[in-house]
């Protein structure tokens, strides 16, 4: 209730009351509540279904007619994984805004998609493959997958001369924010794809806590190149397995439509793949 109002600029009390005029309206629940979860009704669920396209139809044909498929203005709010919002975005946001005056942006950190509608977001950047639904998405950049170390923890405890000697050494875990469950590391070399389940001490939820422990010399982590090239340069992390380098991890703009898509999401859109030197 509290993030539909917000997306409709509403109390939560007045989207209680609309709700209840519709399924007053309607002759039936839509909304399945108890004291600790709110969730379609199957009833609720049926309709959402069959209204959800007329809905995204009758707000795009407002925006063309407002003209903001042509102009760049109104509010953007993105859902954005947090490591891209610290790492790409930031330095880069006074030159957008100084160009598109008439804009509002709003980049809300999530660990997850989520619903973009019911959270009213315009546009999400995720890693991995996109959620399965009625999104639509297009893949803006793959980057490399690294299994990196410093020179500390290699001077102190060698390096490995296979993937499969990761089993002899400490690793840390990178928790994954849709399963809750460490990503898997896997290796890839052209056609062979080497699977490997290292001891790991230590796992964590964060990019720069992960890079903060490797540099400091707890283990060995898997980590992107996208952001690791400056540590990899300036010789602070070592690329343990340079041979095995066809691992790569997507990043996807995520839109909660198939159909038109304002200026305002357009130009942001163009804007990542600049930075990100995608095509």
């Amino acid at each position: 209730m509290s993030r539909a109002a917000e997306a409709l600029r509403m109390t939560p009390s007045g989207v209680g009351r609309a709700i209840a005029r519709l399924e007053a309206r309607l002759g039936v629940r839509l909304l399945d509540r108890t004291t600790r979860a709110l969730r379609l009704s199957d009833d609720g669920r049926q309709f959402w279904e069959r209204v959800g396209p007329h809905l995204d139809g009758i707000e795009e044909a407002a925006q063309d007619l407002a003209g903001s498929t042509r102009r760049v203005r109104g509010r953007l709010r993105v859902n954005v994984d947090p490591f891209i919002s610290r790492l790409v975005l930031a330095h880069e946001l006074a030159g957008f805004l100084a160009e598109y005056r008439e804009l509002r942006l709003e980049l809300i950190m999530r660990d997850h998609v989520g619903d973009l509608v019911a959270d009213g977001f315009d546009i999400a950047l995720r890693f991995g493959d996109p959620p399965s639904g009625s999104f639509t998405a297009r893949k803006l950049m793959e980057t490399r997958i690294l299994t990196v170390a410093s020179p500390a923890y290699i001077e102190a405890n060698g390096r490995p001369e296979h993937p499969r000697n990761l089993v002899q050494y400490e690793c840390i875990d990178y928790q994954n924010p849709v399963t809750g469950r460490p990503f898997d590391w896997e290796f890839h070399r052209t056609d062979e794809i080497v699977p490997v389940k290292p001891p790991a001490r230590l796992m964590v939820s964060d990019v720069d806590s992960m890079l903060g422990a490797c540099l400091a010399g707890v283990g060995i982590a898997q980590v992107m190149a996208l952001g690791t090239e400056k540590l990899l340069q300036s010789g602070q992390l070592i690329d343990i397995f340079p041979d095995w380098a066809d691992e790569t991890f997507p990043l996807f703009a995520i839109y909660p439509s198939r159909r038109y898509r304002a200026a305002k999401v357009r130009v942001f859109t163009d804007l990542c793949l600049r930075l990100l030197g995608g095509a």
